[in-house]
């Protein structure tokens, strides 16, 4: 073969499921290259008895497969070495994910085979699920609890020419599925029950269509690459939102969740920017913790990037995500701050987004974090920088314009607009900026504007008095200014912690904040690495700490190694880990160790109310009991009471035909009670949980007869290489014996009761069903429960203790008894067991398994 041959092109038909029409569309595509001249043949199809399907080969040349032979079987797979002689330039090839049969120098898996194909130079058409690709195959075993054994890796489906995604709704799936068009009659129940539920089917094409979407998606990005492409393609909405740990966060996340709705596929990423000096102003961790889980919780991705130019870095970010439009809040600095320091960083990333839209979001609750205020500074560092800048400018700035309007102002004006001028920047830097401007503003209005103007007269006892006015006012009014500043910040930072102590309580006297919930709260609102609760305090203490016995009855037991410990309770210690609390964080963190004190008093409570429901139930079953033995026992017995009182009667001469008649009612009657003296001991010692069994591989053939013998409705299908399950035989008959029986009383006349079994994911569900009135989903859980015949028109027939019974002992047996509908009408009880090769195949119960009760 020669060296410069073209590899071939391949197609791949993606399906979510089974059924869905991938060989269907497949063929149906060979056909049309075969009309349009192409030299197709088809390597393999697997049509599965469907008629349609395998009307589709009509026309086309089918390559024989080849047969092997493999530990005494025969199989079929395709020939290769055929394909490969015939040389087409199409080959149609089914089931990528296929293992071979070994022997005979195959292949291991079949997409081998397909990429020697490739190589040959031949195009392949093929078809693939999704549950077979290598990098969902634990998703979707989670999802389905099926494993899956054939797979394919994920880079050889990405390098194929086409993948051409094979749709259908999981309603759409299931009607033909159930019209017989995917499997056969008889295991249409199965598999509408197992594999096939709403719920997988919805999740499997969810897998689907995202896989496709992002292989599309990476096939742009690639094109954008060799191109050099840098503007944005709006092929899908990409919303970046702008994160800086402020309290106005979960806004901007939310309002960029929601136009990323907007549009179907829509992608939502949130971005933190960190200064690469580790240098932020109003950052806080907790709450980028937080609104990251809210991102996430939104399906939105979390990003962090390290830049100095804030703008800078979330204009490159948004770019290299082919992002469409970028959210951003709108400042929290005031006017008079914009105005010394420039525009922010919402003006310049408006400049440099370009084709990428921009919304500047406003917010009601900056300032209102999570985060307590600090008491360490009144000022902002900008107006610690602008104080005395503006101190030494401003008055120079006033004398210029007054010295171009000397004569139309006297003196008097002159000296109230410098002390104008001392008082706006006392306002705006404190107390040092105040003395800087004070002093500048004498020294120039004694120079330019006090005669002799020109020479500085600090002799005259008036210039000491106007430069002390000056001082004394700017001191004063930058003394009244930061009061007010320390009193604003004293409370705001107690409003904060009256909101948070308000929504704690709240969260408590609520009952919906669980002690984890709570402990999570308290450590991002201190912004704390870990906090736990613990029975005593650390031992360690720092080395300056006093003696024990110098220290107050009531003090906080001492910190070690960077924790803190405050009690919450009798007992109980809250223990906070980080950084150190300064003493009024203290002060709000024992109040919070405070709630959570209470909240751990209540899950105590919760407890003992627990503890006490297993009596109440059992008070309950114990009323329950008395009545219905009043009249469930006293029938059988009475009747059998009556034949033998009969029989023993030397009054009366009866026929041999009447003994007969009333030895059989005796008899009936002595069974019957047998039986229900037997489920009540049978569920008391499954109460008590000394109920003995002997757990052995049981196989369904040497229980199934004797269940159904006094059943003649019911009818077992399905039932070869269904493999042993781990159980007691006989208890499993009665398990069994009490389905069918329940079953057959809710059955129409005429109709069967349907035995099925199916092996899944290492366990054997046996399913009993019926064609009844089925059963509403709210008193399922009712079904259950001891002395209940729900739907029963015969109160007669027994205590209502089959169901109950029969899940009390699949539960012993590690099983589980659970209600599902019939498709078509009716209920279907599927017994879960697992299977003896899993679990051993012998293992006496040790310990047996109580029954749960209200089950």
């Amino acid at each position: 073969m020669s060296g410069d041959v073209r590899p071939g092109r391949l197609k791949v038909y993606l399906g979510a499921a089974p059924g869905v029409g991938k060989t269907y569309r497949m063929l149906d595509e060979g056909r049309r290259r075969a009309a349009r001249g192409a030299d197709v043949v088809v390597g393999l199809a697997e049509c599965h008895g469907r008629p349609r399907t395998e009307a589709m080969l009509d026309g086309l040349e089918v390559v024989p497969r080849a047969r092997c032979v493999h530990r005494g079987g025969e199989f079929e797979e395709m020939d290769l070495t055929a394909v490969l002689a015939r040389r087409p330039q199409v080959a149609i090839v089914d089931e990528f994910a296929h293992s071979n049969v070994p022997g005979d120098g195959r292949n291991a898996k079949r997409w081998q085979d397909i990429e020697a194909l490739l190589a040959a130079g031949v195009d392949v058409v093929t078809a693939l699920n999704i549950q077979h690709l290598a990098s969902l195959n634990d998703v979707v075993e989670k999802i389905t609890g099926v494993p899956q054994h054939e797979t394919v890796p994920d880079d050889v489906v990405r390098r194929a020419h086409q993948v051409e995604l094979v749709d259908m709704p999981p309603e759409g799936l299931r009607r033909r599925m159930a019209h017989g068009n995917v499997y056969a009659p008889e295991k249409v129940d199965a598999a509408l029950a197992n594999y096939f539920r709403p719920g997988n089917l919805t999740a499997l094409r969810q897998l689907a269509l995202l896989w496709v979407a992002d292989r599309v998606d990476a096939a742009l990005q690639t094109y954008r690459a060799e191109h050099s492409i840098g503007g944005v393609w709006e092929t899908r909405e990409r919303v970046v939102v702008a994160l800086t740990g402020g309290p106005e966060g979960d806004t901007l996340v939310r309002r960029a969740a929601r136009i990323a709705a907007r549009s179907a596929g829509g992608d939502l990423l949130a971005v933190h920017v960190a200064r690469s000096d580790g240098l932020a102003a109003g950052v806080s961790h907790a709450s980028l913790a937080r609104q990251r889980r809210l991102v996430e919780d939104l399906g939105g991705s979390y990003h962090s990037v390290v830049g100095d130019g804030i703008a800078t870095a979330l204009v490159e970010f948004a770019r290299a995500e082919n992002a469409t439009q970028l959210v951003l809040g709108t400042s929290r600095r005031g006017r008079l701050e914009r105005f010394l320091t420039g525009p922010g960083t919402g003006e310049t990333v408006t400049e440099l987004s370009g084709d990428i839209d921009v919304h500047r979001v406003t917010h009601e609750r900056a300032g209102r974090g999570s985060l307590l205020p600090s008491r360490r500074r009144t000022l902002s560092t900008a107006r610690l920088i602008a104080g005395p800048v503006a101190g030494l400018v401003l008055p120079v700035l006033l004398t210029a314009v007054l010295a171009q309007v000397r004569g139309t102002v006297n003196l008097t004006s002159e000296a109230l607009l410098f002390l104008l001028a001392v008082v706006g920047v006392a306002c705006i830097g404190g107390v040092a900026s105040a003395l800087i401007a004070s002093v500048t503003a004498s020294l120039l209005l004694n120079y330019w504007f006090i005669p002799p103007i020109g020479a500085f007269t600090l002799e005259d006892p008036n210039a000491l008095l106007a430069l002390g006015v000056f001082a004394v006012v700017a001191v004063t009014v930058a003394a009244v200014v930061d009061r007010s500043l320390r009193l604003s910040r004293r409370s705001a930072r107690a409003t904060a912690e009256a909101e948070t102590m308000s929504s704690l309580a709240g969260s408590i006297v609520r009952g919906g904040a669980t002690i984890p919930a709570l402990l999570e709260r308290t450590r991002e609102t201190f912004g704390m690495d870990s906090a736990e609760l613990v029975d005593e305090p650390p031992d360690a203490e720092p080395p300056d700490a006093e003696p024990p016995n110098s220290q107050p009855p009531d003090a906080e037991p001492p910190d070690a190694e960077g924790a803190t410990a405050v009690p919450a309770g009798p007992g109980a210690y809250l223990l906070l880990r980080g950084r150190t609390l300064s003493s009024s964080e203290r002060r709000v963190l024992a109040a919070f160790a405070a709630h959570v004190g209470s909240a751990v008093e209540r899950a105590r409570l919760a407890e003992a109310a627990a503890e006490v429901e297993p009596v109440k139930a059992a008070d309950r079953m114990r009323t329950a009991l008395l009545r219905a033995v009043g009249h469930d026992l006293r029938t059988p017995l009475a009747a059998g009471w009556a034949a033998v009182t009969s029989l023993r009667s030397r009054d009366v001469e009866f026929t041999p035909e009447d003994r007969d008649e009333l030895l059989a009612t005796a008899d009936e009657s002595m069974a019957k009670l047998s039986r229900l003296v037997e489920n009540l001991l049978d569920l008391s010692r499954l109460e008590a949980g000394v109920l003995p069994l002997n757990l052995r591989a049981t196989t369904l053939e040497e229980v199934l007869p004797m269940a159904l013998a006094d059943v003649p409705a019911a009818e077992a299908r399905d039932m070869e290489r269904i493999p042993a399950v781990l159980a007691d035989a006989p208890l499993l008959e009665r398990v069994v014996a009490n389905l069918v029986g329940n079953a057959a009383r809710h059955t129409p006349p005429g109709q069967k009761v349907m035995v099925t079994a199916s092996a899944l994911a290492g366990r054997v569900e046996l399913r009993v069903v019926d064609r009844g009135p089925g059963l509403p989903t709210d008193g399922r859980e009712r079904l259950f429960e001891p002395f209940q015949r729900l739907g029963d028109t015969d109160n007669t027939t027994g205590l209502g203790l089959g169901l109950a019974l029969a899940r009390g002992l699949t539960e012993a047996m590690n099983g589980t008894l659970t209600p599902e509908d019939t498709p078509g009408g009716g209920l279907t009880m599927v017994v879960s067991l697992p299977c003896a090769e899993q679990a051993g195949t012998t293992r006496p119960a040790q310990n047996p398994h109580p029954m749960v009760r209200g089950a």
